[in-house]
């Protein structure tokens, strides 16, 4: 590997300096050279090809052990130690994630919902549970706003919407949209942050139509909508950070494939035992 090391970075780096740094010696790197590769080598040369087209594919979210879980998935058999040692040597690491800030202001006169809840983020079954959340995305042409409903039983993005506007149209259009795919018997709990647009007549209205119990988060906690949250870290960590979008269009477009190919199709989920939430309700049997 060490040799292996020096070849590739070669044109880098002196040959002195990285045969001092791994302590390794000149003659053996030129009698390593004249050997013919060994097997292992060749091995490690494809497994590392692979590593990359993953990291890349995943918009180098993957740490370790979802690299690992992926390569396994596609049948490619490897050990974990294996592949840290191959990313740490050639420089394959995830981005960072940066902390997530309080976006909601709940100073409103609006009737509130208790905390049914409680920070309890697992269902036994599907459509029991939706937690909300609304975030907004910069782009050169001003703010777009997503709102997004996540069914916590399969972590699956089961409504969203997009405007230009923070307002009551923008959770509503989200809501229907979860209605209209998953029509949810009656008793889900609705979870949400203290928002305004949560608490408008119309929009409790729709819940109590159809049957769904509303519940939000205490006041300036966002750990009590912690998935919500999560959901829009990765987002933005993963996309959104690294556009530089020149208007709406361009971010609903990215938005849009990041929600329905990406993010509920493709993207592993550690919560869900490394596997993506329509692989999750496809194995459960969930229409």
């Amino acid at each position: 590997m060490k040799y292996a090391f020096i070849e590739e970075h070669h044109r880098q780096f002196s040959l002195a300096a990285m045969c001092r740094v791994l302590d390794v010696s000149r003659s053996g790197y030129y009698d390593w050279l004249g050997r013919d590769e060994s097997q292992r080598a060749v091995n490690n040369r494809v497994l590392l090809e692979h590593v990359r087209r993953i990291h890349v594919q995943f918009r180098q979210r993957y740490g370790i052990v979802k690299c690992w879980k992926q390569l396994n998935a596609e049948g490619i058999v490897c050990g974990r130690d294996r592949v840290a040692r191959l990313r740490r040597t050639h420089g394959i690491y995830s981005k960072r994630r940066r902390r997530f800030v309080i976006t909601t202001r709940s100073r409103h006169t609006h009737w509130i919902a208790p905390n049914r809840l409680e920070r309890n983020f697992a269902a036994e079954k599907p459509d029991r549970v939706w937690v909300g959340d609304v975030t907004f995305v910069a782009t050169r042409s001003g703010w777009l706003f997503l709102a997004i409903l996540i069914d916590l039983y399969s972590r699956k993005v089961v409504g969203w919407s997009m405007s230009n506007s923070n307002n009551g149209q923008l959770v509503q259009d989200s809501l229907n949209m979860a209605i209209q795919q998953r029509q949810p018997q009656a008793g889900l709990i609705h979870h949400t942050d203290r928002g305004s647009t949560y608490a408008t007549q119309s929009y409790r209205d729709t819940l109590k139509t159809n049957g769904m119990v509303s519940s939000m988060s205490r006041k300036g906690d966002c750990w009590d909508n912690a998935v919500a949250e999560s959901f829009f870290a990765n987002l933005k960590n993963e996309l959104i950070y690294w556009c530089d979008f020149n208007n709406r269009n361009e971010a609903r477009s990215a938005i849009f494939e990041y929600i329905e190919v990406f993010y509920n199709r493709q993207r592993l989920h550690q919560t869900l035992g490394y596997i993506t939430p329509v692989q999750f309700e496809s194995m459960n049997c969930v229409a």
